[in-house]
């Protein structure tokens, strides 16, 4: 025994999450009579918290016995912890003892509450009639403590004390949990959340028993385990509020999703049980998200809402832009260090050297033109025929370096040259020249 268990337990430490679901015992070993139909409904609302469940079930006794024959009080193995039901009265110690003996702790116990369903009487609102169990069902929440695993978690342990009732084909009798922790929420990032609103993931699932408090109640009472019979038995998550919900994923793939056929704007998820699967579980799991009223909207406001921002953000941004290009390029300077670089001069700046080649006397017009550029001003007088100038004007701005490394360096600041350049001609000969250069401390190269 001590090495299954703990073989099991290894199991269950590097195993997925365990899903949700329970397991029929009777009080006696080999019990010849089944159970079905089998009716697991979890109602989830978009408020987060407790999940009620209702597990609605009949006996199906076999011809040769009778109801007498096999009366005896069920017990549900629910793995997970549920909320007691304050007015159906004490918890049961003797329940409490016989979990303590099998070596379990007990953390919570009370009693849910117990009716039976007629199914051919219907009440004025068209639906069956229920009429309630007095006592209710007592249970136990219990954690297996100890060992190298630490606290498990929880497990519910519920008797349903026998009623002529349960093994009537008439009635459906309905047990009502409130389940804690039945839906887990799924991590996201805050976007995900402000957009399309919190996603969660709900799992239901019969003949689980995987879980570290489930297997060893299972295991020692697993001769008393009672099978599901022909009827169909299904899982099914009622979801309220189907105008604001959106379904992510569900498994299986053979899992049907309809609009309730009793309930307003509600969608039904199931699957049906096979009674072939023995012990092995059968899930239900459904990724969902409730969104609100704005967030429908999300797919129209986010792209308007983006426009609005770009058309009013643009010229802010471009301003910025500018200024922030702007200040750069007044205190960094990338180019050789006698300051000519593309962008820096402007108009017809006409280097000193090249004055040097142009001789009074000598050079000639159209030399000029080849030297200085062909688009000059011309200047004539008309009280001087014969006699024209020649006029050349030119802006460089240029930087007065901090530091330098190669042709990348700070700025202290700029001076502005303004270059004016007179070439005076007498015919076809030149003759005098005059170059005037005027400078201006500039705080920026754009400036003026």
């Amino acid at each position: 025994m001590p090495r299954v268990l703990l073989l099991a337990g290894l199991l269950l430490a590097s195993g997925p999450a365990t899903a949700h679901g329970q397991l029929f015992l009777a009080s006696r070993p080999h019990p010849e009579f089944t159970i079905g139909p089998l009716f697991i409904l979890a109602n989830v609302t978009p408020e987060p918290g407790d999940v009620p469940v209702d597990v609605l079930f009949s006996l199906a006794v076999p011809p040769t016995l009778s109801a007498g024959d096999i009366e005896q009080d069920l017990y549900l193995l629910w793995p997970g912890a549920v909320a007691p039901d304050p007015t159906t009265g004490p918890p049961d110690p003797a329940l409490a003892r016989t979990v303590e003996q099998q070596g379990f702790a007990v953390i919570e116990e009370g009693r849910l509450s117990l009716s039976a369903r007629n199914l051919y009487q219907r009440g004025p609102d068209g639906r069956s009639l229920r009429d309630p169990i007095a006592g209710g069902a007592p249970f136990v929440t219990f954690v297996r403590a100890g060992g190298g695993l630490g606290i498990s978690s929880p497990a519910t342990y519920v008797r349903i004390p026998w009623s002529p009732k349960t093994a009537n084909r008439a009635y459906l009798v309905g047990l009502r949990l409130t389940t804690r922790g039945l839906v887990k929420a799924k991590p996201a990032t805050w976007v995900e959340r402000t957009f399309w609103g919190p996603r969660h993931r709900l799992t239901l699932s019969f003949g689980d028993v995987r879980q570290r408090a489930t297997f060893p109640m299972y295991f020692w009472n697993r001769d008393r385990v009672i099978k599901l019979s022909e009827d169909p038995s299904q899982l099914i998550i009622n979801f309220a509020h189907a105008d604001r919900l959106k379904i992510d994923e569900m498994f299986p793939q053979s899992a049907r999703r309809q609009l309730s056929e009793t309930l307003d704007n509600t969608d039904v998820v199931s699957i049906f049980l096979d009674r072939a699967e023995g012990l092995r579980p059968q899930t239900l799991s459904v990724q969902f998200g409730y969104f609100s009223r704005l967030q429908s909207w999300a797919p129209v406001l986010i792209p308007t809402l983006f426009f609005a921002l770009g058309n009013a953000a643009g010229p802010l941004v471009l301003m910025l832009v500018k200024r922030a290009g702007r200040n750069l390029s007044a205190r960094v300077h990338f180019g050789r260090r006698d300051g000519r670089r593309s962008g820096r001069d402007s108009g017809v700046v006409v280097p000193r050297e090249t004055l040097a080649r142009i001789v009074p006397g000598e050079t000639r017009y159209q030399e000029v033109l080849r030297l200085c550029g062909s688009n000059p001003e011309e200047q004539e007088r008309l009280t001087s025929p014969g006699h024209k100038t020649l006029v050349y004007r030119g802006r460089r701005v240029v930087p007065h370096r901090r530091r330098s490394l190669g042709w990348l360096s700070t700025v202290d600041h700029w001076d502005a040259e303004d270059h004016e350049v007179e070439i005076e001609l007498e015919g076809d000969v030149v003759r005098d020249v005059q170059a005037r250069v005027r400078r201006t401390r500039l705080p920026h190269p754009e400036t003026g």
